[in-house]
């Protein structure tokens, strides 16, 4: 059940209509196609909304105004993903039904498709470019591995040319300039400066050096670009002379369409899409105001237990991916070199050095949603899942997979799928793969499949990043340092910071009406970093610089590892998997099947540091206490061999719902939520259920598990039984006034605490019970531990880590839900209160200070004072969906606009964006 979203701004109608028609360049005569399933052993399917065309002409844009009608391609599979949520209980629901659901993901088009082999394209004359007509994916054949770099990127441009202008834009911090100076586009050019600024030199310095650190296959990633750019550009020539560029570039103000393509604009996407999912740590300073504050309220001793509680380091109740043990980050009792800030002193930099007087944007000025266009993703680093079962516990004795990313959802989709094929040539190795990557970076299939295996990534967020600290001084030697001198102290020099500055301007266009203005945004870096904050340590002034792994290689030596996922012959086994995952430097979990193994190999470049520093705080940057091996030409370090990095090979199961990796591998000091409770917990329960004993598992039952537990309320399964718990215990029962809530309640988690419309009526099941849950849940945590903690040291933890994490996300519905919040918080507390067993118990029980009588109290008063709370209050703030019922629209999934034409909501999903299901040596 589809539901209509925004229409344009009138605006946008108001435009001259020019008679814009697209029309397919390029008559060279180019290899012919490939056969269908040629080198493919089947079973693979898959599926990516809303629908793989995402450009549009001036006069389409126009006509969907006009008439709702839309390109082709455009949506054709959104109603598919979104339509599993109603039938995948459904008891005829077998493998067949799956094809209603997924598409065909095989290699090639099959030879019934006549009219896709009539429009077939060679836009050189070593590449031909065929989409199948059923749903246009690009499937390009290269004569040569160049051809196929060329026609990579020429589809690229057909499908996202407008998106992946906005995407360069977007990663030097440009934003604003290109598309409009809207509060939101500022905000994100604020933030891509903040945490990863590059001037054009910076990088160029990133293609340079790769024949340098790489040798040859470095010199093939550079070649592999230059070609992959020049296909961009061939399709940008053709349809520059020919009038027919995506309409947004009128609606913009970028009349003239857009610049040449350069080989550094592939590396200013990568930096930030790495900068979004590939990282993790750089939140020591959010951790020492943790610590003091814990301190300050409860001292020394005692504070330092109150926030290892909640930060949560290595809990021993925290679900894991794998079973076996790899330390990483061990907490340290007597640690050296930390530099925790003089409470009170600490201030961070602001990045925005000038600005014209803002005045308010003129209201529906913007094509819906291009304002704060990559918030979704900035703010969610977790969003994606993998289910995997082994060959043994199978039915069909095959390994079975349902995995894929969770990128938010776009229109177009921020993912663009290919099937490319080349053979070993003399320019190259040969390519066999068909998947999905960013546009703009896809030189690769970057989450797919190939010939006879299937791989996909959910992120993992462990430390790369830490936080330095060092003296401030003048460098002109003038006067005592205080915290606004220029230069810092290293290796007894004093040097001046490097101050990086970008300065944007804007002016009215039909798609953003914001007032024309000006801002300069400033960042200042170091040998160790960008400058992140500035405080006095025991009375002297000090700059702290936050140093990520991966600065200055967020493509590379990534790019070699995503080159090897695409050649069969370096992926023939788990270990060849594993040995290709191991050159990711970016922080993912990969898993890997093909027709006799499962496996899982967590990437990263994990730094080398001394043994007796304290991972969770800042530390004096000195040579002794940096990473080991730290070249800051290079910006390279000594990092963790392959074997001390996560894995798994034909484990019964494998689960990730970006969980903690494995027992000692510790959370990263910006994630405290690896606690008794994960969203994972819900994958787990579903295979444990269903290969429970002598019973297997099929295709079919391992996506119903996903989809299952893509509706559940994570607060409802996990904590709502212990409160029912809390609440009936001790003389007295549950009061009058709170009995019906708690019968609500009680029935909505037997049922499995689900948020879903099953009969598509626009209203879910147990409403009732979901209201209720929605209004209590922030006066349950309040009711459980502000009493102990206070208002000042509650509020600092809620700045590490937030309450709640619910599928309206403030107003910005990408699906992705409870990752994180305090549930485990919650739920251990309670269970401890309880005096039930407790692995790794805390400190203290928070919740009535260990009184179960008082805890009962404050958690059956903030339960009535929510269930009073009416229906139009707690949704008071959801977004119109033509007339569907507010909790249902509080929830659906909304596809952001990343131009003019939008798509309509769907029913809440906690589920991969792109996701492949897969049984290799079966066929759809």
């Amino acid at each position: 059940m589809l539901k209509s979203s925004r229409g344009l701004v009138a605006s946008m109608v108001a435009i001259a209509l020019a008679a814009l028609v697209w029309a397919p360049a390029a008559s060279a005569q180019g290899p012919e196609p490939g056969e269908y399933q040629a080198d493919d052993a089947g079973g693979f399917r898959n599926i990516l909304p809303p629908g793989q065309n995402g450009s549009s002409s001036l006069a389409e844009i126009l006509r969907f105004v006009s008439t709702g009608a839309r390109p082709e391609h455009n949506s054709d599979q959104l109603g598919m993903y979104e339509d599993l949520v109603y039938a995948y209980d459904d008891p005829n629901f077998d493998d067949a039904a799956l094809n209603d659901f997924y598409k065909d993901a095989s290699f090639g088009v099959p030879p019934s498709d006549a009219d896709a082999y009539d429009e077939a394209i060679s836009p050189r004359d070593d590449v031909t470019i065929i989409r199948d007509s059923e749903f246009g994916v690009p499937h390009i054949y290269g004569e040569t591995r160049a051809g196929a770099m060329f026609g990579t990127g020429y589809a690229t441009a057909q499908d996202r040319l407008f998106f992946i202008d906005v995407l360069r834009h977007s990663g030097r911090g440009q934003l604003s300039s290109f598309v409009g100076g809207s509060e939101g586009n500022r905000e994100m050019d604020r933030g891509v400066w903040r945490d990863t600024p590059y001037t054009e030199e910076d990088l160029q310095l990133q293609i340079d050096r790769a024949p340098e650190l790489y040798g040859e296959a470095g010199e093939q990633i550079v070649e592999d670009l230059d070609n992959y750019v020049a296909g961009i550009n061939a399709y940008i020539d053709e349809n520059r002379l020919a009038g027919t560029l995506p309409g947004e570039y009128q609606l913009t103000n970028n009349v003239g369409g857009p610049e040449e393509f350069k080989p550094t604009d592939v590396i200013a996407i990568g930096a930030l899409v790495a900068g979004i999912f590939g990282k993790g740590g750089g939140n020591e300073l959010g951790s020492a105001e943790v610590l003091q504050a814990a301190q300050a309220k409860f001292g020394k001793r005692a504070g330092r237990k109150v926030w290892a509680d909640f930060r949560s380091q290595n809990d021993a109740e925290a679900p894991t991916t794998t079973n076996e043990r790899f330390p990483y980050q061990r907490a340290v009792k007597n640690p050296i070199g930390t530099a925790l800030p003089d409470p009170g002193t600490l201030e961070r930099p602001d990045v925005v050095a000038s600005s014209t007087p803002m005045q308010a944007t003129p209201e529906g000025s913007r094509f819906p949603d291009a304002a704060d266009l990559l918030g979704p993703l900035d703010e969610q680093s977790g969003m994606s899942n993998a289910l995997l079962v082994s060959g043994r516990e199978s039915e069909s004795g095959n390994p079975l997979a349902v995995m894929g990313p969770q990128v938010s959802y776009y229109a177009p989709q921020i993912l663009i799928e290919q099937d490319v094929h080349a053979p070993d040539s003399a320019d190259g190795p040969g390519i066999d793969a068909r998947g999905s990557a960013f546009p703009g970076t896809n030189l690769y299939v970057q989450l797919g499949r190939g010939t006879d295996y299937a791989w996909s990534a959910t992120s993992a967020g462990q430390d790369i990043t830490d936080t330095y600290a060092m003296k401030l001084c003048n460098p002109d030697g003038q006067g005592e340092p205080s915290l606004q001198s220029e230069g810092y102290l290293r290796d007894g020099e004093c040097k001046p910071f490097e101050t990086l500055e970008r300065t944007n301007t804007w002016t009215p266009s039909a798609a953003d009406q914001t007032p024309a203005g000006s801002e300069t945004l400033r960042s200042q870096r170091t040998e160790l970093g960008i400058v992140s904050g500035r405080s006095l340590i025991k009375g002297v002034p000090y700059v702290f610089t936050t140093l990520r792994a991966t600065y200055f290689h967020e493509v590379d030596p990534s790019v070699l590892g995503f080159a090897d996922f695409n050649n069969p012959d370096k992926m023939e086994s788990a270990k060849e998997f594993m040995k290709a995952a191991n050159k990711v430097d970016l922080t993912f979990n990969w898993f890997y099947v093909n027709d006799d193994e499962i496996a899982y190999f967590n990437s990263g470049a994990n730094p080398v540091r001394p043994k007796r520093v304290d991972p969770n705080f800042p530390v004096f940057g000195r040579d002794r206490f940096v990473w080991r091996d730290l070249n800051t030409e290079l910006n390279t370090s000594a990092q963790a061999p392959q074997d001390a990095h996560p894995h798994d090979v034909d484990k019964a199961y494998l689960t990730s719902w970006n969980n903690k990796q494995a027992k000692g591998f510790s959370a990263s000091d910006d994630t405290f939520a690896y606690g008794s409770v994960y969203r994972s917990d819900s994958l787990d329960e579903r295979i444990e259920r269903g290969i429970a004993g002598s019973k297997k598992m099929n295709l079919v039952e391992l996506v119903q598990a996903m989809e299952d537990a893509g509706t559940v309320d994570l607060r409802g399964s996990q904590v709502l039984p212990w409160a029912l718990r809390v609440l009936r215990s001790g003389r007295g029962g549950i009061s009058a006034e709170a009995r019906p809530a708690v019968a609500t309640l009680k029935a909505w988690a037997a049922s499995g605490a689900h948020r879903r419309d099953a009969d598509g009526d626009g209203t879910y099941e147990q409403a009732d019970a979901v209201r209720i849950m929605d209004a209590w849940w922030p006066l349950l945590v309040e009711a459980q531990f502000k009493p102990a903690l206070g208002d000042g040291l509650m509020d600092r933890i809620k700045a590490v880590r937030s309450i709640d994490d619910s599928p309206h996300k403030s107003g910005t519905n990408q699906g992705s839900a409870y990752n994180g919040g305090w549930y485990a918080y919650s739920q251990k507390d309670l269970r401890s209160v309880l005096r039930t067993k407790v692995r790794d118990p805390y400190s203290r029980k928070y919740c009535g200070r260990g009184s179960l009588k008082l805890c009962k109290k404050r958690l059956q008063r903030s339960l009535v004072q929510a269930a009073a709370i009416p229906y139009e209050d707690v949704y008071a703030d959801a977004d119109d969906c033509e007339g569907g019922d507010p909790q249902w629209c509080y929830d659906a999934v909304e596809s952001r606009a990343l131009g003019a034409i939008t798509q309509p909501e769907i029913h809440w999903i906690n589920r991969p964006t792109f996701q492949q299901i897969v049984e290799v040596g079966t066929n759809p």
